[in-house]
């Protein structure tokens, strides 16, 4: 059913988005999107979709309609009258994305073009507890959408219609459910139902994933296809899975646990109870300010990885990579170059996102089905 219904919330109307979610309309949709500032026409919209000009009309009525698409102009024809085209709406509605890591919440507002209108970031220790850090994240989303004060219990202010709220964080979990399991150095979350936790606080869809799959879902967004790695070292060590323009979580979301292959057998032990993880010795290194042996390390799994894989590119972010980027990009290709044996190797890139990759993939979470996008 394509109908965009409508819900009212402190006597505010508001499109709900998510019920625009069907098939042919997201088609559309991710055409405008695409299409920016300069629009496109119902001619090339029918074109490019395989839909009959009759059916993209009365798509792109109900989109104008909401208030999701307007016109853009108009655009000569071959014939006859100049093509009217339309573009999307990007303030017609928003995403929150947080991205709650160990020690630090970084918490963004999006528009439907993916661009952050609003940005907080605090201090948080997942030690602090389940109910500290579900409270951390509801005053973060107030303040990102109202200045104005409110307490704990009221319904959060919508001034703009919202998709949701996107949370990534630290893994093992499961996205299905929302429900964390026992994060490394965390156990006390296990079982704990993040999801209907903060749904019931802000009265919002909430989806939850892990960190790095965020991440992947986010730089996927711009990209059509293909297979690539994302590679996030902070607090932390974990990867972020695309194949063939999917993000691949596996079946129990445990896939991308990149920190946690073991490459040493009688290494350090590492907070998942093995030893000789590459997360353990990668930032055991950055502890002791030898970024390039933490570099050539994370080259030695990248490599792992890539041979595994048989992926496009590595994509490289998080804070510790950002802090020395140049020495992380210069350790890891020559890891690659060498393990590649004469044959050209996998290209390795800085994610362009920064340290805000996870917090606008978290909000892809929620734009990303909207447009057609497929989380995996």
């Amino acid at each position: 059913m394509d109908r965009t219904k409508t819900v009212t919330s402190g006597g505010r109307p508001g499109a709900n988005l998510l019920a625009l979610r069907s098939h042919n309309t997201a088609l559309v949709l991710d055409l405008l999107r695409t299409a920016g500032a300069g629009g496109i026409s119902r001619l090339e919209l029918a074109d490019r979709t395989g839909l009959t000009p009759q059916a993209v009309s009365k798509i792109t009525a109900r989109l104008r309609e909401e208030g999701l698409a307007t016109e853009a102009g108009h655009r000569a024809s071959t014939g006859g009258k100049p093509r009217t085209v339309l573009r999307l709406v990007p303030e017609a509605g928003h995403a929150i994305g947080v991205h709650l890591d160990r020690d630090e919440l970084r918490a963004v507002l999006v528009d439907l073009n993916g661009t952050v209108v609003g940005e907080r970031c605090v201090p948080v220790d997942l030690r602090a507890g389940a109910k500290a850090v579900v409270t951390a994240v509801v005053a973060e989303t107030r303040t990102l959408l109202s200045t104005q004060p409110t307490t704990t219990d009221t319904p959060l202010p919508r001034a703009r219609p919202l998709l949701g709220l996107g949370v990534a964080l630290p893994g093992p979990l499961d996205h299905h459910r929302g429900v964390l399991h026992r994060v490394t150095g965390f156990p006390e979350w296990d079982g704990f139902p993040l999801r209907d936790e903060l749904a019931r606080h802000t009265d919002l869809p909430v989806v939850v994933d892990k960190d790095t799959n965020a991440a992947a879902l986010g730089l996927a967004a711009e990209t059509d296809g293909g297979s690539f790695a994302y590679l996030h070292l902070g607090t932390g060590l974990g990867a972020g899975l695309v194949i063939d323009g999917k993000v691949h979580r596996g079946a129990r979301t445990g896939a991308g646990e990149f920190g946690h292959q073991v490459i040493q057998l009688d290494g350090p032990p590492c907070g998942c109870g093995n030893r000789g993880c590459i997360e353990a010795l990668c930032l055991a290194a950055v502890s002791q300010g030898n970024t390039e042996e933490a570099a050539r390390v994370l080259g030695a799994g990248a490599a792992n990885l890539v041979g595994l894989l048989d992926i496009d590119v590595v994509l490289l972010g998080g804070r510790t990579i950002e802090a020395k980027p140049e020495t992380f990009l210069r350790r890891v290709r020559a890891v690659l170059a060498e393990r590649a044996r004469g044959e050209a190797a996998v290209p390795v890139r800085l994610a362009e996102a920064g340290t805000r990759a996870v917090a606008e993939g978290a909000a892809q979470l929620l734009l990303a089905p909207l447009f057609g996008r497929s989380e995996g």
